[in-house]
């Protein structure tokens, strides 16, 4: 397959292999994970409609330490590679302060603490911060709006949000 991607022969041969190895699978991922591949090689991915899982709803019901581990698994590494910040987040709806960094294209927090030189400081509210990391609303509105202040340079949480990535549910796994 990869050699020959488009070699419409060799892709019935392996789906079939693949077919034969699901059925005598008696693991049931990998019975799916084969049969999976041959219906791949034989139709393609099928892009069905699936749920958003990142819902305004699921995010509201995270705590914060899980939304900020949940923003790390959507943190694409290239993008922020070479990229180094620290940003004070203090959320005036609970009173409680963090650190988010950036460094080594990874993100971390710290609970309870603020820096003196960190790039951006910002107090907002935890919706509003939801609002910004999820991209439905720019800083700047919440800025004019009242809801947010921040000091320091405020192009360093645009570029935080830069390094995020979406992802495709659908995608494939035999094929290239």
């Amino acid at each position: 397959m990869f050699a020959q991607g488009d070699n419409v022969a060799a892709k019935q041969l392996l789906a079939d292999a693949y077919e034969q190895l699901g059925y005598q699978a008696e693991s049931g991922p990998w019975r799916n994970f084969y049969l999976t591949g041959a219906a791949e090689l034989r139709r393609g991915v099928q892009r069905l409609p699936t749920p958003n899982t990142a819902s305004p709803d699921t995010i509201r019901a995270m705590p914060i330490e899980m939304f900020f581990d949940y923003l790390g698994v959507r943190l694409n590494a290239d993008r922020a590679a070479g990229k180094n910040l620290n940003i004070n987040l203090e959320l005036s709806d609970t009173n409680t302060k963090y650190v988010i960094g950036l460094e080594n294209a990874a993100i971390h927090y710290s609970v309870g603490k603020s820096l003196n030189n960190a790039d951006a400081s910002i107090v907002t509210t935890r919706a509003a911060f939801n609002e910004v990391m999820l991209g439905t609303t720019p800083m700047e509105k919440l800025i004019v709006d009242g809801t947010a202040k921040i000091t320091g340079d405020p192009r360093k949480l645009a570029e935080l949000v830069s390094c995020l990535d979406s992802f495709d549910l659908w995608f494939n796994i035999v094929t290239a």
